[in-house]
């Protein structure tokens, strides 16, 4: 749900991206252009209810990877099309995974977006996932990311 715009939801599952205008009294699939249409983890942008980031999973028997190794955060604005947002994730032999909680956004302008992984690293975006950056590693499998802000 939005926390600007309440009746705005967003739902990514077993089976796509879905987004609704009406507090979910009808969803419109929105995964057309992404890899895969499966993933866990999903995160709003809390500045534009038109925003939101996923990272679609190939599921391959019970193993749900990053799509062709390469690790990467799609991002849905207003022009209603998903926008690759890579630059500082790995590129090559990436094969991780996000679990259902592991991605979550902070209320910065712009919006920081965090996501961990299954093999138990964070990573962080200052900049509504412009860029990408370690933020810790060598932890263990990444069950839950949430954000705040500490004043």
């Amino acid at each position: 749900m939005h926390p600007a715009e309440p009746g705005v939801l967003y739902q990514q599952n077993h089976v796509g991206v879905y987004h609704s205008k009406d507090h979910g009294d009808s969803w419109v699939r929105i995964d057309a252009g992404l890899p895969y249409d499966f993933g866990f983890g999903l995160a709003l942008d809390p500045a534009d209810p038109h925003t939101c980031y996923v990272i679609p999973l190939e599921p391959q028997e019970y193993m749900f990877r990053a799509t062709d190794g390469a690790l990467c955060v799609y991002q849905w604005g207003k022009n209603r099309k998903w926008k690759k947002r890579a630059k500082g994730l790995p590129g090559k032999h990436a094969y991780a995974s996000v679990l259902r909680q592991a991605m979550s956004s902070d209320t910065c302008d712009p919006c920081g977006v965090y996501f961990g992984t299954a093999g138990g690293t964070v990573f962080a975006s200052h900049d509504a996932g412009a860029s990408w950056q370690v933020a810790a590693e060598y932890l263990p499998p990444i069950q839950s990311v949430t954000a705040a802000v500490i004043e």
